[in-house]
């Protein structure tokens, strides 16, 4: 039986595309849970809209993250925090924090899950941080999977 994968499925498929599974396991598993659909010619024909649909909203999504991650590079954010005499924050800035001050600060949304650190940032001082698309963006000036660094100012709380 065909059917149109409307969900990424384990080991199957990704998301708009006609795979041919077994009828027990798209009557009984794929169809209901809402992962699938009958591979119909109407079906195949809204399919195609769909996908013109979403690969347009995907090439918008990039090129605001090709304009955002621009826009980064040598920016310096600051960002206080509670800390010992020492230096040492009591609690370590992850990425998601990083992303909402960058957000906050400079206006530029930029997901997490391409700020680049090994490990929490801990101690006070200044820190170098880089932001890194992903190998499928191209970015205008930078080669695939390039990245651009910015100054993250780590200041204690009095």
């Amino acid at each position: 039986m065909k059917v149109i994968l409307l969900k990424d499925v384990a080991k199957l498929g990704r998301q708009y595309e006609i795979k041919e599974v077994s009828s027990g396991h798209a009557i009984n598993l794929l169809i209901p849970q809402g992962l699938a659909l009958s591979a119909t010619p109407d079906a195949v024909k809204r399919l195609e809209v769909k996908k013109k649909q979403a690969d347009a909203e995907r090439k918008i999504h990039e090129d605001l993250l090709v304009m955002n991650i621009k826009g980064l590079d040598g920016k310096t954010i600051t960002i206080a925090g509670k800390a010992n005499e020492k230096g040492h924050l009591f609690a370590g800035l992850h990425r998601e924090a990083i992303a909402a001050e960058l957000q906050k600060q400079t206006e530029l949304q930029i997901d997490p899950s391409f700020i680049q650190i090994d490990h929490p940032l801990k101690e006070v001082g200044e820190h170098i941080v880089e932001v890194k698309a992903p190998a499928s963006t191209e970015i205008s000036g930078m080669s695939k999977g390039k990245s651009v660094k910015f100054t993250v100012v780590i200041e204690a709380l009095k």
